[in-house]
């Protein structure tokens, strides 16, 4: 049923675990917010339409927590949940996506051996300019529907910020975009 409703309304699929979590395996072309990070914040900017019909991915016990946040904040066409989450996606069959998230360790060892990897710091400008690593650029998870057309179908990325959780986003509006790499 949550699948036929996100084929026949045109439901966004908003998984709401954490990062860390939501990597290793969620329904492909669904967007990663997390309920423990600035999720009313990105949520009002990365979803553009307040009347967007929504289907939740939560872990067990906090569907409802998700359903009322959503609608502190004006989103009330939440559509439902996946009942049992992730688990009785994957115990149904169903495809399951993935990310490969790396250390800063291993990020820096891929840098000291390939000068033209690219990184890409999704922080905010004021960030970025205060610090970042030499020759990342900068596209801002804030302004990425904007900015989509900084980025090629065609490349690799290694996505930065300051702890995972918006790097994790970012990646995975990539991912339902299209973005492979």
């Amino acid at each position: 049923t949550f699948e036929e409703i996100a084929n026949t309304q045109g439901a966004l699929i908003l998984d709401t675990r954490k990062p860390q979590v939501f990597n290793k395996g969620f329904i492909p072309n669904s967007i990663f917010i997390g309920i423990d990070g600035s999720f009313a914040s990105w949520v009002g900017t990365l979803i553009t339409d307040i009347d967007q019909p929504i289907l939740i991915v939560a872990d067990e016990g906090r569907e409802e927590e998700v359903v009322k946040r959503l609608a502190r904040v004006g989103y009330d066409n939440s559509l439902g949940y996946l009942k049992g989450g992730i688990e009785s996606w994957r115990k149904a069959g169903k495809e399951v996506d993935s990310i490969t998230s790396i250390s800063a360790e291993e990020l820096a060892q891929r840098k000291a051996t390939d000068n033209g990897i690219n990184i890409v710091d999704v922080r905010k400008p004021s960030e970025y300019q205060s610090e970042h690593i030499v020759d990342a650029s900068n596209v801002p998870l804030d302004y990425i529907n904007e900015q989509m057309d900084q980025l090629n179908k065609d490349t690799t990325y290694h996505l930065h910020c300051a702890g995972g959780y918006r790097s994790m986003i970012m990646a995975s509006i990539l991912k339902a975009r299209g973005y492979e790499k």
